[in-house]
């Protein structure tokens, strides 16, 4: 094992890096630093080399040139037992400790004001350059680019100044990740702003973990929650728990379901979600008023589901939900005081606040893993406006009806294909989801309202994709409902139009379909 008797630290994040330098300068070992790092340490009475004096070369560029130099990059690229004579030949010193994380950029680019000059300046070339060349030689030269690191760090090098080739190896792989997450990340800001709008031919995806899990779908699977790089307002990765059990990866998969139909909805709305399906959304003046329209959905299955809210949660509605249901979850923009003192008296529901909603329309990739690979696609945000449906059939929809499609169609996007719902002002009343045929999720809807004790009659009722044969129609008229959206497209259009206008409904098609697996 290589003894460490020079380390090199240079950090834009300084987080205990003082403490640090001074415990390794306490087991002998030699600094050498770069500006502000250095500085920081000189001012706590640390003794320090710069690099400018290892390489007799001064820092140029206002900092963009530093160390990159032969005498560093040779100090941590010399293989100890090959390259021992050309570095004793150009005087190069080892390095057996890089210390380096990077200029902050995804911090600067989530400032409010920041420029593309700004952003570009904050890219870093020489810590990647040492961090990469350290990994490399990870056999010799130990390199740490994580605060969390420096403690047990230091506990193993209290034994000799030593570090283990597992402790090594685990550190190259942990550099190798934060170098892929800082380039991914600096991809993604370019991306955003000048990217031709195709998707990339290739698609650098760098993940942090922000949350070990218990388990998974099941308990004998690992999980953890990971973040993409930059922020994530408005959204469960930087939503605030104000009480309740640790979340589980269900809760999290099954919340951000809710919270993105809960989005796509005007304020205030509400939506509870049982194993990644709405079983029940309203819309209403409050959200107490909504809260009421879902649970009436589907009483049964709204125990032990997730609600979101996509407006503030007031103590009404929180003293109902606690005294109504068992929930395991539920995520608002915001909770008053009273609510969470209501909530309070149930400890175990996660209480999740997100702050303000994003807009639900905004384009982003939504990624899906496949043996090998990934599926990656844009976000289904495509929304119809009044003005672009089409009536296809003999008689006209009364505005009441296409309020009612309308809203029907907004909650469609978010049930599981094959998909059929029936709704009536601003409230679901029936939900078949993720059946092999149509036509069973037409039945499977309308016996949901009858379980529910919800008349449909009246009713509009939308499908996410187009009917294949007339006997979904069938099947709703015989329950009376009046109005049907969905996409059209299909061969046996004509015919689903013919049993519409012999049952006297009224069919709007939309041309965009809504495909949810």
């Amino acid at each position: 094992m290589t003894r460490i008797a020079r380390a090199l630290l240079s950090v834009s994040d300084k987080t205990g890096i003082v403490d640090f330098a001074r415990a390794l300068a306490g087991l002998g070992i030699g600094l050498v630093s770069t500006g502000g790092t250095a500085a920081a340490l000189r001012a706590a009475g640390l003794e320090v080399t710069d690099v400018s004096s290892v390489t007799g070369f001064p820092e140029i560029m206002d900092g963009r040139v530093k160390t990159l130099h032969p005498l560093v990059h040779g100090a941590l690229l010399g293989r100890r037992d090959i390259d021992a004579a050309v570095m004793a030949q150009h005087g190069i010193r080892p390095i057996d400790l890089v210390v380096v994380n990077l200029y902050p950029f995804e911090a600067t680019v989530a400032r409010s004001g920041c420029t593309r000059e700004d952003a570009i300046e904050n890219i870093d070339i020489g810590g990647p350059a040492m961090i990469r060349a350290a990994a490399k030689n990870h056999a010799f030269v130990a390199v740490v680019v994580d605060p969390a690191d420096y403690g047990p760090l230091l506990d193993e090098l209290r034994t000799g100044n030593v570090l283990a080739e597992a402790t090594r190896r685990r550190l190259a792989r942990k550099a190798y990740a934060h170098t892929a997450s800082y380039d991914a990340a600096i991809w993604r800001y370019l991306e955003d702003r000048e990217g031709d709008g195709e998707l990339p031919g290739e698609l650098p995806v760098a993940l942090r973990r922000q949350l070990g899990l218990r388990y998974g779908e099941n308990p004998h699977q690992r999980a953890a929650l990971y973040r993409l790089p930059g922020p994530a307002p408005g959204t469960l990765l930087d939503a605030h728990q104000h009480q309740g059990k640790p979340l589980s990866f269900n809760n999290i998969a099954d919340a951000d379901a809710a919270l993105e139909c809960a989005k796509a909805l005007p304020a205030p709305a509400c939506v509870i979600v049982k194993h990644a399906n709405p079983c029940g959304v309203g819309l209403a003046d409050t959200v107490g008023a909504a809260y009421e329209k879902a649970y009436a959905t589907d009483p049964e299955s709204a125990f032990g589901g997730v609600i979101a809210c996509n407006a503030t949660v007031d103590a009404a509605f929180a003293t109902t939900v606690v005294e109504r249901q068992f929930l395991e979850v539920i995520v608002a923009p915001a909770f008053s005081p009273e609510a969470l003192a209501a909530f309070a008296r149930k400890p175990n529901v996660r209480v999740l606040a997100t702050g303000t909603l994003p807009d639900a329309a905004r384009p982003a990739l939504r990624l899906q893993a496949v043996e090998g690979g990934m599926l990656v696609q844009d976000k289904d945000v495509a929304m119809v406006p009044r003005e672009a449906l089409r009536v296809v059939t003999q008689r006209q929809p009364t505005p009441a009806e296409i309020d009612d499609a309308l809203f029907a169609w907004r909650v469609i996007r978010f049930v599981k294909s094959n998909a059929i719902i029936y709704c009536r002002d601003g409230a679901t009343l029936g939900i078949g989801a993720g059946q092999m045929s149509r036509v069973m999720s037409a039945r499977i809807a309308a016996w949901k309202a009858g379980e529910a004790r919800l008349d449909i009659r009246g009713a509009a009722m939308a499908s996410d994709a187009f009917f294949p044969f007339r006997d979904g129609i069938d099947a709703a008229a015989a329950h009376g409902i009046t109005v049907v959206i969905q996409p059209g497209g299909s061969m046996r259009d004509e015919e689903v139009i013919r049993a519409a206008d012999e049952h006297g409904m009224a069919m709007l098609f939309t041309g965009v379909r809504h495909f949810r697996h």
